[in-house]
Formats: C-alpha cells, structure tokens, sequence
C-alpha cells in the first residue's frame, strides 16, 4: 500500500502540486485544440456517406493539412520579434477556426445552396485548411506562452533555482498534452450522449445531430480568446506586484520574460520562410506532376537548411543532441497509416456505429492521460531513441490484431469464447493499451527545448522543430497515399435515393496493413542506428 501511495504521489499528485495558475492560458488554447476532436467523428462518417472522396484523395489532403504546420517557422519567429503582441494571432486563428465550422454547418444545414457556388468536396477542402491555418496560429502562441508561463522570479522577485525551473518546464509541457487529450475526453463523452441509440435514427436524425455537435463546435475558440485575457490579467498582477516592490518597468519586462535581448529578425529565416511559402503555393496551383513529392522535398531541403544556420548558435554538444532528437522524431512521426480504409472497413464489415467509435475514443483519451502519467518518470529517466525504441515495438505489437482480425481473428475468438471476444471487444482492448502512445515520444522533445534554447529565440526554436517533426506527418500523409494507390480500398456509396455508386472493395486490405507494420517497425530502428553510426545523441 505504501508503495502505490508513493508512486501516485510521485507521478500524479506530484504533477498537481506543481501546477501553477501562470500555467492556465496556454493549456486553454491547448485544450481548444484537443477539443477540435469534437468533429472528428461527425466528420468520417459525413466523408464516407455523402462526399464520395476516396481514400487517396483523402491521404492527399492529409498532405495538404499538413503544409501550414510546417509553417510555425516563420510565424514562431514573427512570435518572437512581436512578443507584446502575439496574442493577435490567436484571435485571427479563432476567426479562422470559426469559418471552418461555419461551412460544414452551411453544408448539413442547406447544402443545396452550398453546392450552387462550389462543389461540396471543394467546400469541405476549404473547411479543413482553414481549421488547420486557425489551429497552426494559435499552436505556435500556445508554444511561447508555454515558456513565459513558468516563472524566472518568485513572490519575493527573487530568481528561482534553474533545476526547480527545469523541472517546471517539464510540468508545463506534460500538462499541454494532458490538456490535449483531456478536450478529447470530454468531446468524446459529448459524441458517446449524442449518439446514444444512433441505430434507431433516420438518416435525417444523423444529420441533424452533426449540425448539432458542429455548432457546440462553435465554442472552441472561445477557450482560446479566454486564455488570452486570462494572460493578459496574470501579466498585469505580476507587473503590479513588482512596481509595488521597487523595480523599474524595463526590469520587469525582463523579469517577467526572461529576455535581456531584443530579438533581431533572422533574415534567413524568414527569407527562407518566404522561398518556401511561395514554392508551396506555386506547386500547389501548378499541374505539374508530382507535384506534392516536389513541395515535400523543396520543403525539407529549406527546413533543413534553415535549422542547420539556427543551431550555429548552440554549443556542439547541444547542437549534436537537437539533431539526432530530430532524426529520431522526423522518422517516427513520418511513419505512413493504413489510412481511411480502415475505418470504412470498421463501419461497413464489423458494423461499428458511430456510438461505438465514441466509445472508442473515449477510452483512448481517458488511457493517453493515464499513460502519460504513467510514462512521466519513463521519458525522464531515458533518452527519446530508447523511448522511441520502446514504443515502436509495443505499437507494432499492438497493431497485430488489427491484422489478425481482418483474416477472421474475431471469428475464430468469439467461437472459441461464445461470443465474448469478438470483433468490439478485441477493438476496446487493443485500443486501451494502444492509446497513450502517440503522444508520448513528443514531451521530452518539447522539454528540452523549453529549457536549453537561447531565451530571446523560445519560440523560434519551438517553431523551427515542429515545422521539421510536422513535415514529418507530410512524408507520412504521402506514404498513406503511396499505400493506398497501390492497395485500392472503396466504400460503398449511395445516392439520394438509396443505389449504390461506389461498390465496397476490401480485397487488398490485409496486404495493406502487414506491409503499413513492417514499415512501422523498421523505420524507426534504422533511425536509431542511423544517430549511432553518425555519433549523435537523442535528448
């Protein structure tokens, strides 16, 4: 008993003594991107059954989504040189955020009017880069108000201890992904009531229920403007307290701030940022073909020219361990999925309801945030490649009954057990263990920026690495589509009036999702040889 008490203590109520009301604003904006999930459901079900887009396409706008997040270079940088005024963006992401909800209400609500000025498939391409810009503007805030966040003095104006600083900045960067998920779980409880007894709903039902759940959609930047102003008011007692205690208002700024230099604009950067915003935009208006695998490479080779210039500024030890961390990161998070025929196959084949996916989701939500405290010590005590390491080979393991269930593993269990294990029951284990295990690998990356980049360049270098890791989701958005022209996977698709346009075919399923597993195993391992023949480290 006393060795639970300990360990709850240790790696939970720990994490709560440490919290500190400075810390709120970011995990706001935080959580109104973990609940941004509230749509995801609403949003497969409405893709498969009324757009008619198929699982490449799909991938293919993955890729496009995934474009403006390697955008938070620059915009990290702008953060910087506009520190003052940074809260901006935030409500010109809120804006943003807001439109994109607004079309999908538009298309659920009338889209025959919708459908007048542009197809529904272009709507909906609008609606998700728009979300996706809305959502990158206020990331890239929520990363700097992370390191402004934890406090350089205390109550007395004193400084604080640089390892009771570090171990803040750990705090704070766990508890930005326990806000995450933590919107995921409470949009997954909204989506588990609104869809209870979806089976006995009219289509007209079903729809009605996602112009419901896209309209409460409509109160997710609202968390992040209230986040602000919380800031705002927190700056502003802080500042008071201070003047009360004799400091001049330049001593303040920087005491609050942490920043003894002005930050001068890096022109490579944002040269760089400009080169590579208008070779997106140019290649993606072109007809060239290839165009996507042109953008991605153009891309990485800018990126990595840039992050090579701002990592001059680093001691070579350092600048040895930011490399190989981004390698090992780069390669994990580049890692292609089966894509959206998976799903399709859950819905059309095992029959899994939009109740039950629910289901789904909250479980995974409610075991990311105990598997995060679960790993915090774990990421602590060891390197991301020995992280990395680990959960590449618990995910593949995991991933095999996905595989096995497609060849009739769920058949043969529910025999075997008189229905117990079936095809819901092997999907709610493997989903509980899987869970906590894409968030994981990030907290340590993220730590370690917060403490070791150079203060007046935070939210630069915060920028500059999630660009590279979010390129990443690139390369694995094109390998999705590689995968997916290569195996083809449809959906049946009906009409109004009930006939079927698109037959279903999931024929080549299986040999998708064995080849998807191996790669999901090997790459990451060949980046972690790859950092140890090149001498580097992980952080």
């Amino acid at each position: 008993m006393t060795l639970l008490w300990r360990w709850l203590d240790r790696n939970i109520f720990e994490l709560g003594r440490e919290m500190r009301l400075s810390f709120l604003p970011p995990l706001m904006v935080y959580m109104a991107a973990g609940i941004s999930g509230l749509t995801g459901i609403v949003g497969t079900f409405f893709v498969k059954d009324y757009l008619g887009l198929s699982a490449a396409f799909l991938a293919g706008l993955m890729f496009w989504a995934g474009v403006p997040w390697a955008l938070k270079m620059p915009l990290g940088h702008l953060v910087d040189l506009i520190w003052r005024w940074k809260s901006i963006m935030v409500f010109i992401g809120a804006g943003m955020i807001a439109a994109s909800l607004g079309i999908m209400v538009g298309l659920l609500t009338d889209r025959e009017a919708m459908s007048a000025i542009l197809a529904p498939g272009a709507w909906y391409v609008a609606s998700v880069l728009l979300g996706v810009i809305g959502y990158v503007l206020q990331d890239v805030v929520a990363d700097a108000m992370t390191v402004e966040a934890v406090p350089r003095v205390d109550a007395a104006g004193q400084p604080i201890d640089a390892a009771k600083r570090k171990l803040m900045n750990t705090t704070m960067q766990t508890l930005g992904r326990v806000a995450i998920i933590g919107g995921g779980v409470f949009v997954a409880l909204i989506n588990l009531y609104l869809f209870s007894g979806v089976k006995t709903l009219s289509e007209d039902q079903k729809v009605d229920i996602y112009r419901q759940i896209y309209l409460m959609a409509m109160f997710i930047p609202v968390i992040s403007v209230t986040g602000i102003f919380i800031a705002m008011w927190i700056r502003r007692r802080d500042a008071r307290r201070l003047h009360a205690q004799g400091h001049s208002a330049g001593e303040i700024d920087t005491l609050l701030s942490g920043r003894t230099e002005i930050t001068r604009p890096n022109w490579w950067i944002l040269g760089g940022s400009a080169l590579f915003a208008a070779f997106t935009i140019g290649m993606g208006f072109s007809d060239i073909p290839w165009n996507q695998e042109i953008i991605f490479a153009g891309s990485f080779g800018i990126i990595a020219f840039l992050l090579v210039r701002l990592t001059r500024e680093l001691e070579p030890d350092i600048r040895a361990t930011l490399l190989g961390t981004v390698i090992v990161i780069f390669v994990f998070r580049a890692i292609p999925g089966p894509g959206e025929g998976i799903t399709w196959w859950f819905i059309d084949e095992l029959k899994f309801d939009q109740q039950f996916i629910s289901v789904l989701s909250l479980i995974g939500s409610v075991l990311t945030l105990f598997g995060m405290f679960l790993f915090r010590r774990f990421m602590a005590d060891h390197s991301i490649a020995y992280v990395v390491g680990f959960l590449t080979l618990l995910g593949g393991f995991l991933s095999l009954p996905y595989v096995g269930m497609y060849y009739g593993l769920h058949l043969w269990t529910a025999a075997a057990t008189g229905g117990v294990v079936d095809a819901r029951f092997i999907a709610l284990v493997n989903t509980a263990l899987e869970s906590p295990l894409g968030q994981i690998a990030m907290i340590p990356m993220l730590a370690w920026i917060a403490n070791s980049a150079p203060a007046q360049l935070k939210a630069t270098y915060f920028a500059v690495m999630a660009s590279f890791t979010n390129l990443a989701l690139s390369a694995s958005a094109l390998g999705t589509k590689y995968l997916n022209q290569a195996y083809i996977i449809s959906r049946e698709v009906k009409d109004k009036a009930g006939a079927v346009t698109i037959p279903a075919d999931y024929s080549q399923l299986g040999e998708l999702l064995i080849v998807q597993l191996t790669l999901a195993v090997a790459l990451p391992f060949a980046a972690i040889l790859l950092i140890r023949l090149l001498k580097l480290r992980s952080a």
